[in-house]
């Protein structure tokens, strides 16, 4: 037969990865805990511009002292926030003007930007 370790590239995975296995399929990741200055600084970043990609990114990681990845991660996750906000404001001021927006329109907006959400650390 045919190892499963082929399909799923088990064995590129290393010992890199921050899982902590609680069983055969329990895992559970570590989360990153943000200082109030690097939170302060991701805010003020984010208010400049939501999207941070490459040599700003990589550069803003060093400087706070974090990886790439955690700095790709809360924009990301900071975006989804975001929308959320917005869409919530808009509905705020629908309502106010006596426009009902329909339920579904709202969940089926988030869900659709759930699956950008990602909390991983390496």
């Amino acid at each position: 037969g045919l190892e499963l370790s082929h399909y799923v590239g088990a064995s590129s995975l290393g010992p890199a990865v921050p899982w902590r296995s609680g069983g055969p399929c329990k895992m559970k990741r570590v989360r990153t805990v943000f200082k109030p200055e690097q939170l302060e600084r991701l805010e003020q970043e984010f208010l400049k511009q939501q999207y941070m990609v490459g040599t700003e990114r990589v550069d803003l990681a060093a400087t706070l002292h974090l990886t790439e990845t955690q700095v790709k991660v809360w924009f990301q996750n900071r975006r989804i926030k975001w929308r959320k906000q917005s869409m919530e404001q808009k509905a705020a001021k629908l309502s106010q003007f006596g426009v009902i927006q329909p339920a579904t329109a709202d969940s089926t907006d988030i869900k659709d930007h759930e699956e950008d959400t990602v909390d991983v650390e390496l």
